[in-house]
């Protein structure tokens, strides 16, 4: 059980840093390819629960604050998951 728990958080960094990249190289593309250099941006900054948001403009403001909201669920239930399961793992 313990492996099949290493093997899932091992898969999920990999997806993850996957991710990273893809998204990397798709703005580096789409700068290449735009004549205009109309930029706009925000960013999720999580101390603790909290997350605090940042952003160029209102709807990428929106936007981030609907995913952190949703990063912050998930992160709270899958820590309530993990505290659940823990004590069953010690043997």
């Amino acid at each position: 059980m313990l492996l099949n728990i290493v093997i899932i958080s091992v898969l999920l960094m990999v997806v993850g840093i996957i991710i990273m990249i893809v998204g990397f190289l798709l703005v580096f593309l789409g700068s290449l390819r735009s004549e205009e250099r109309h930029v706009e941006g925000g960013g999720v900054i999580v101390i603790g629960p909290l997350p605090i948001v940042i952003g160029t403009n209102q709807r990428i403001s929106k936007l981030l604050i609907i995913l952190a909201i949703i990063l912050t669920t998930l992160a709270i239930a899958l820590f309530l998951l993990t505290s659940k399961i823990a004590p069953f793992m010690v043997h």
